[in-house]
């Protein structure tokens, strides 16, 4: 578990280039690179950006680590549902 945590993090400090949060084209290029697999439109620019909008609480135009994490827990819930 130590491990999986360390990689989420990691991968959204590397995404965000030492920014506190990622601005859009970072924000798409982590979902593209590191959730093709798990996600749906990866591939759609337009699907990435409402989803985007959909976690930034703040409205600040950018995904921060606390709302980036809401996408990681909604993820990981979803995964856990389709288990058998």
């Amino acid at each position: 578990m130590e491990s999986a945590i360390q990689t989420v993090v990691g991968v959204f400090l590397k995404s965000a280039k030492g920014k506190e949060s990622l601005g859009g084209n970072d924000f798409q290029k982590l979902v593209k690179s590191q959730l093709h697999n798990i996600m749906m439109d990866t591939d759609s620019s337009e699907a990435v950006k409402k989803m985007q909008q959909g976690l930034d609480a703040n409205q600040d135009g950018k995904v921060n680590f606390e709302e980036y994490m809401k996408l990681v827990g909604y993820l990981a819930t979803s995964l856990n549902t389709s288990l058998p």
